[in-house]
């Protein structure tokens, strides 16, 4: 079963991802706090969903960090945010890809899939 972490500070957010996700197969955890993902020392996710914009911390330092680690450079990190001209800023950062909210549910699961390299 692959992990999946979602790190965002929008409660409503959170509960319906994670309810999709877990529909869907996929052992979900979830932090608003930006520290608990850079606090990270084992039981990595397969993929992190993060937003950009969370109390205290901004998504894309948090991203930068992960993508310069070794133990946590392979994650596949999928940014949101609910603002559209940030995306190429977390491409900079190093994300893997992008979704501006609202965002399809479906547009999510096909990304996810595609990172996870699954069918």
């Amino acid at each position: 079963m692959k992990k999946i972490m979602i790190g965002d500070d929008d409660p409503g957010i959170v509960d319906a991802v994670e309810i999709i996700l877990d529909f869907e197969g996929y052992q979900v955890s979830s932090t608003v706090n930006g520290a608990t993902i850079l606090d990270m020392q084992s039981e990595f996710p397969d993929l992190l969903l993060l937003d950009i914009w969370m109390s205290g911390f901004d998504g894309r330092d948090i991203c930068r960090e992960l993508k310069q680690r070794k133990t946590t450079q392979g994650i596949p990190i999928i940014m949101i945010s609910a603002s559209r001209d940030i995306e190429r800023s977390a491409y900079e950062a190093g994300a893997d890809d992008f979704l501006a909210k609202p965002f399809e549910i479906n547009d999510l699961l096909d990304k996810i899939k595609k990172l996870l390299k699954e069918n």
